[in-house]
């Protein structure tokens, strides 16, 4: 299986990339700014409704006040 940044098109001075399943809001792309370093790369991003993939790693989506 090829990497993502193997397929994808560089972009002149894009700091990362992501290809999604679902359209982002603004605050979703807000959230990914603090996620993903500044390189210039692509990232897999699978979203569902309680869990995300992001580059292959499950990150569960749990609102705070349900933290024990």
């Amino acid at each position: 299986m090829k990497d993502i940044n193997e397929i994808m098109p560089k972009i002149p001075n894009m700091n990362w990339g992501a290809l999604l399943n679902k359209m982002p809001t603004n605050e979703k792309v807000k959230q990914m700014n603090q996620i993903f370093p500044h390189n210039g790369k692509w990232h897999t991003v699978f979203e569902e409704q309680d869990k995300i993939l992001v580059d292959g790693k499950l990150i569960w989506k749990k609102d705070k006040n349900s933290w024990t």
